[in-house]
């Protein structure tokens, strides 16, 4: 299972990453660079309780409507993943129904979701400089990068919470 999510992960990384590192190579000054990092990067020091404050939906079915079940069809851990998992492994299944294991997988969207939203700031301060900047074909790739790379995972991540509270 492993593998397979390292696959997909690779794929998402190379695709939603070289653009962007490209961009800051050619563009951006090692000192900003590194003040975009670090600022994103002090967003993991977040409680919970923000990501749960920033969560958009209260139902799934909003998440469904704005196309989180697509998503969720290409993502780590997503139906494509899981098909190819239980078709070599029948009994596999990601949720055991036990309150331990729902709680990990709870613990799991918050962590994918921190990460995420790391990258989401970052992803925005390249943008908001390729505007400043009058790099309008960059800016547009970068922008349209992040919601693919970064906004769409954390509402699957919010998704999933929401799909998971119900069974804890």
């Amino acid at each position: 299972m492993t593998t397979y999510n390292m696959i997909i992960n690779l794929f998402w990384s190379v695709v939603n990453l070289v653009p962007i590192s490209i961009f800051c190579y050619s563009y951006l000054s090692l000192k900003l660079f590194l003040i975009f990092l670090i600022t994103g990067f002090l967003s993991v020091f977040l409680p919970k309780s923000f990501f749960d404050s920033i969560q958009l939906g209260k139902t799934s079915s909003f998440y469904k409507s704005i196309g989180v079940n697509f998503i969720n069809q290409f993502a780590q851990n997503g139906e494509i993943i899981n098909k190819l998992v239980k078709r070599r492994y029948p009994n596999y299944k990601m949720v055991s129904g036990n309150r331990r294991s729902i709680s990990r997988l709870v613990s799991q969207t918050y962590m994918f979701e921190k990460f995420h939203f790391m990258m989401f700031l970052f992803f925005m301060f390249v943008t908001v400089y390729a505007i400043i900047e009058h790099y309008w074909r960059w800016a547009l790739i970068v922008f349209i990068t992040n919601v693919i790379y970064n906004v769409y995972p954390n509402l699957l991540q919010q998704y999933l919470r929401l799909r998971l509270r119900r069974y804890e």
